[in-house]
């Protein structure tokens, strides 16, 4: 028996969290396989850059539409069964990438994997809400989220050396399989807390508080976006989620460009700036659940700890005129840690701010009007390096939209109050 202070109360939710977090990194070793191999197909394929820039806003668009599609759907079915159709789908879509041979084909590839990839934040985020008491929902965000960054680091090991190997086909086959295997024990170990056998009395009465249970039922989309704090968490995420695709879709062709990295020498700069980002996420959520452990208000843990992520931000505007590789991989680095450690304490207002019967929808919301904001930036991005060749200005932006956006969540919600009951 491990002599731990939890042993009485019980840590199954942490095994829950686990579960959320290999989920995650599946998640993203499928959606960063395109980006890593992109020099590879861009020579194979023949795309350019803008053409490029479209096959990544077709999964936006999807992304889009699925965020708002399983973020209700979640709050409706559950999110046992709501997840499991995401997995499902995503892994379907990321093995037949290994089918196509066209741009087009990539798009439609791309179009599908966005649909069901969308299920993953939604399903996750209420997950948190449902099995942790406030005071720790930043941390298990910001642990589930790490999977961006594990799955980041995992996949330039892997990718290159299967692409290498056995053909290109051969990561998007493999990875897709993977989403299986992680189902089979979703399916066996997840159930709500009031109703999972391994969960003890204390760890339930833990996890509720005193909060009461409220039915699950649905929440017109108008009564949520009538609520400020609805827009505070949209402006948080549209406004800083562009900056991620950006360095998930063009990191690796910028390293390929200003340092001449190719697939066999990729990987290390990249494992280094997601080795970072890992510390980033839990560490920023750690923030603000350490502050809140010392007495501090919710209000300003969660808003000291995205100022503190902000901040960091702010140097990689230096990034596209380093001296050299390991100098622009620490600022990339630093920023992208950042975004992962802001990224877990806008997901924890999420549930802050709003019963566990709306979260799912909310995170939906704001996930949508990021993978529009993302499809916009995508598209600028494409025609600017098509057109001028440089990075500066997409840094400049990267590097200054979360203080925009911290001001912004400020001003519509300066205590962050939560939203009462929902009905």
């Amino acid at each position: 028996m491990m002599a731990v202070r939890t042993s009485s109360l019980g840590n199954w939710r942490w095994k829950i969290c686990a579960l959320l977090f290999f989920a995650t990194t599946i998640n993203y070793m499928d959606r960063q396989v395109l980006g890593l191999l992109a020099p590879t197909l861009q020579r194979d394929i023949g795309w350019n850059e803008i053409q490029y820039a479209h096959i990544i806003i077709a999964f936006q668009a999807a992304y889009a539409i699925g965020l708002v599609m399983f973020g209700r759907w979640v709050d409706w079915i559950g999110t046992r069964n709501g997840y499991s159709v995401a997995v499902i789908f995503w892994s379907v879509a990321a093995a037949a990438h290994a089918l196509v041979r066209s741009v087009f084909g990539f798009g439609v590839a791309r179009f599908a994997l966005g649909l069901g990839e969308a299920g993953n934040f939604p399903s996750a985020v209420k997950a948190v809400a449902e099995w942790f008491p406030p005071r720790e929902r930043a941390l298990a965000n910001g642990i589930f989220n790490s999977g961006c960054n594990v799955g980041a680091v995992i996949a330039p090991l892997l990718v290159p050396w299967m692409a290498i190997r056995w053909g290109w086909p051969a990561p998007f086959i493999a990875l897709g399989a993977l989403g299986f295997v992680w189902l089979v024990f979703w399916r066996i170990f997840y159930e709500s807390p009031e109703k999972s056998p391994r969960v003890s009395p204390e760890e339930l009465a833990y996890i509720r508080g005193n909060a009461p249970e409220t039915a699950s039922q649905k929440i017109p989309w108008g009564k949520l976006l009538a609520y400020r704090q609805t827009w505070a968490f949209i402006v948080g995420y549209g406004f800083t989620a562009p900056v991620w695709w950006f360095y998930l879709y063009w990191l690796t062709k910028f390293l390929n460009k200003q340092y001449g990295l190719d697939l066999t020498n990729l990987g290390l700069p990249l494992v280094v700036i997601y080795s970072m980002t890992c510390f980033g996420s839990i560490g920023g959520g750690w923030l603000s659940s350490a502050l809140m452990r010392r007495g501090w208000s919710l209000n300003a843990s969660r808003k000291t700890a995205m100022l503190v992520c902000a901040v960091c931000v702010v140097p990689v505007v230096f990034a596209p005129h380093a001296a050299n590789l390991w100098l622009a991989t620490f600022l990339i680095g630093l920023a992208a840690s950042a975004h992962q450690g802001w990224a877990a304490n806008l997901f924890a207002l999420a549930s802050d701010l709003f019963p566990k019967n709306a979260v799912a929808s909310v995170v939906g919301l704001g996930g949508m009007a990021g993978a529009l904001t993302a499809m916009a930036f995508s598209e600028s991005t494409g025609f600017i390096l098509e057109t001028t060749g440089s990075y500066w200005t997409l840094f400049a932006i990267a590097s200054s939209v979360y203080l925009i956006a911290l001001a912004i969540i400020h001003w519509l919600s300066p205590g962050l109050q939560p939203v009462k009951q929902l009905s």
